[in-house]
């Protein structure tokens, strides 16, 4: 161990472990402290302190600890903990998982430089999310809505279109009727090329790329690099909220992939696992991670959260959504079955869910109706999926007239208002009009769930029905 430059030099390697260096003798050496990981050739890669004892500590190396040995490896101590250069000038960029960019331009000049794991939100301070976003797709703006300042995870699984309602989000969303700033940072974890290359392709085709900060983590990068990605793209979200007063939308895509290298790390410290080998403190780290969304009463700027994850199995209760629907503030679940049918988006209406929904509503927000709308689309298409089960029993000919009208509805529902073109924007009012047509398909006396000035207003009678 030897001092130099006043940062402490360690050369007391004892083990490589996976993605792990263990050093011995430590002195002074803190928790989630940043370190330089020095190999044969000296060349250095970064790392951080993940545990911290009096004789050793356990260092994770983001780029993974290939070519490195134990006797020609040190480790030098950098006495703070891994920041991140933050400006206004990172829109419009795209970075790798680390936060160095890749698009061949100079690094953007640093305003300042934030800690990567975030300041916790005094609870005391947090103001309760209340403005609508618009996303300009149907399902979620009518029936899931996204309020400012949510935390609103997609489920999806293994080949369904997650990524393309990512990209569609990521350059439709909007704050209805306010001309305030808004930026979209988009941190994809452990991603392909062609899914990389596909959301800078999108969001540059449609000129949303210039209000949009990228960071990718492919798949062919060390795996350990993920469990930083989206705390960087984070660090960025606050500084532009709550320093700039942005109101920034942050999508995190793929966070099983996430999950699978916090697993990775876990089994390499040989942690004892819980369930289906997840460490027991998954729950805590992504907590760690959705909890810095939200709003800062006396501060203009939000961080909203979208984080899409790939239920293994499309298993809504395998430990990475079950563990992500306890943190946030309802779901959005892609449906296989509507994929099938080729409809897009596949949302699972019956089994998505957005808890903050009936805040960023009503008058004044979206439109009057809004609420009772969304109540009664939920109902009847509910009823409708019971019928289509029923007429596979007894057969189409033999339901009751009333149920044939449901049954009508439910079609309609899919093909008019589900259905929707990736590159198609609705605006609200275009939404609930269109649910209006698809409702009045049904008597009057089944919107059971509207107050009767809005079918006074809204019902379209027999001659305006949707075709």
């Amino acid at each position: 161990m030897e001092s130099k430059l006043g940062l402490m030099e360690y050369a007391t390697v004892r083990e490589i472990r996976g993605p792990l260096v263990i050093i011995e003798n430590t002195r002074n050496i803190g928790y989630e402290e940043l370190v330089e990981v020095i190999g044969p050739e000296g060349e250095s890669r970064l790392g951080r302190v993940i545990e911290a004892a009096e004789e050793y500590a356990v260092v994770q190396v983001f780029e993974g600890t290939t070519g490195l040995s134990i006797s020609d490896t040190r480790v030098r101590a950098v006495g703070r903990t891994l920041e991140v250069p933050v400006s206004i000038e990172m829109l419009g960029r795209v970075f790798d998982g680390v936060g160095n960019p890749i698009d061949g331009l100079p690094a953007p000049i640093p305003e300042d430089f934030w800690d990567v794991n975030g300041a916790p939100i005094n609870p005391y301070m947090r103001d309760y999310p209340t403005d609508f976003i618009q996303t300009g797709l149907s399902v979620i703006d009518g029936m899931n809505t996204l309020v400012r300042g949510q935390k609103l995870p997609i489920f999806s699984g293994s080949g369904l279109p997650h990524n393309l309602m990512a990209a569609q989000i990521a350059r439709q969303a909007r704050i209805l009727g306010k001309e305030e700033e808004f930026a979209v940072i988009l941190a994809a974890i452990g991603v392909k090329h062609d899914e990389a290359v596909f959301f800078k392709q999108s969001l540059e085709a449609t000129g949303a790329f210039k209000r949009s900060a990228l960071f990718l983590n492919l798949a062919e990068d060390p795996v350990i690099e993920r469990i930083v990605t989206p705390r960087i793209a984070l660090t960025l979200a606050e500084y532009l909220a709550f320093e700039h007063d942005m109101h920034v939308l942050v999508i995190l895509t793929d966070m099983t992939n996430y999950c699978e290298a916090l697993r990775e790390l876990s089994a390499a410290r040989e942690e004892v696992p819980s369930r289906k080998g997840y460490p027991g403190y998954m729950y805590t780290d992504l907590a760690s991670i959705y909890e810095r969304a939200g709003r800062i009463r006396g501060k203009r700027g939000s961080i909203t959260q979208m984080p899409i994850l790939t239920m293994p199995g499309d298993d809504m209760t395998h430990p990475i959504p079950d563990l992500t629907g306890y943190i946030t503030e309802g779901q959005i679940v892609l449906s296989r079955e509507l994929y099938r049918k080729g409809i897009y988006p596949p949302v699972d209406v019956l089994k998505s869910l957005s808890r903050l929904m009936k805040d960023g509503i009503g008058k004044g927000r979206t439109r009057g109706d809004h609420a009772d709308v969304a109540r009664q689309l939920y109902a009847a298409y509910a009823r409708a999926r019971e019928v289509r089960s029923l007429a596979t029993i007894i057969g189409e000919a033999s339901l009751s007239p009333i149920d044939r009208k449901y049954l009508e509805f439910g079609d309609l529902f899919e093909e008019k208002f589900l259905r929707q073109g990736e590159y198609e924007e609705r605006d609200i009012f275009e939404t609930l009009d269109l649910a209006w047509g698809i409702l009045s398909t049904l008597p009057e006396e089944e919107l059971t769930r509207i107050h009767r000035e809005y079918i006074e207003k809204y019902y379209q009678r027999k001659e305006e029905k949707v075709e």
